[in-house]
């Protein structure tokens, strides 16, 4: 009897700790299907999108923490909705002289799949709250001259984020 009663109490503990995380699952995706705005929230998944942005976070922030590459996502998803950039993940990240990385061979599987995990959520219309609009971000190691002409908007880990709607009088 007492087997029965600690398989039961096992099961009732699965149980238990599951169905909060199912309901929430559940509910957040009735919500995040209700309230999606923008053209990134309205595209599907597709694999060449994920595979460009996952590339690009890999290559341009995988020294960061999952907030630094959510932000750098944000900013390339910033800029497919914005008129002055390419309609297309793939366009933005690889249009000429905008990011500084050549791809070469990923060598650590663990931080590209990081990378893909942040970029899928990314797609599927994840929150853009990080960097308030940003379309431009820098290394701190650099300071480009365009830096000056943007309204800088946060610093995450070691980038800087601007926004290039709001240009700032340079003199």
């Amino acid at each position: 009897m007492s087997t029965l009663m600690s398989w039961l109490a096992r099961v009732s503990l699965c149980v238990a700790l599951t169905t909060p995380a199912m309901l929430a699952t559940s509910a957040n995706a009735d919500t995040k299907s209700s309230t999606k705005t923008g053209a990134a929230a309205a595209q599907k998944v597709s694999s060449t999108d994920l595979a460009c942005l996952s590339e690009a976070l890999y290559f341009e922030a995988r020294g960061e923490g999952a907030k630094g590459q959510q932000a750098v996502a944000e900013v390339i998803l910033n800029r497919v909705d914005h008129p002055r950039f390419p309609k297309s993940v793939c366009g933005v990240v690889n249009q000429k002289g905008q990011f500084t990385y050549r791809k070469t061979r990923i060598r650590e599987q663990g931080a590209f799949s990081r990378a893909q995990k942040i970029a899928k959520a990314a797609l599927q219309g994840g929150p853009r709250n990080l960097t308030n609009g940003a379309t431009y971000f820098h290394a701190g190691r650099v300071k480009p001259s365009w830096s000056r002409k943007f309204e800088r908007t946060t610093r995450i880990g070691s980038h800087t984020f601007y926004r290039s709607g709001h240009r700032i009088a340079s003199n």
